[in-house]
């Protein structure tokens, strides 16, 4: 994979990331609570997806969510 085209997917999966964060702050204030898991396991798939395309794998992620 081109280098450009490696910071394109990041760039990309950066966004997407931060609008998940978005969202689920908006929904927790306006008390809308999707299910927890799911918003985990979407964002843990993103999180995976950035760091094998970056080659920066993290040791132990900080969590995200409160449980």
């Amino acid at each position: 994979m081109s280098t450009s085209k490696r910071e394109e997917i990041s760039s990309h999966l950066r966004y997407i990331r931060q609008e998940l964060r978005d969202l689920d702050q908006m929904l927790t204030e306006d008390g809308l609570l999707p299910e927890k898991t799911e918003l985990k396991e979407v964002y843990n798939s993103l999180d995976a997806l950035h760091q094998l395309l970056t080659g920066k794998i993290k040791k132990k992620p900080k969590p995200e969510f409160d449980d």
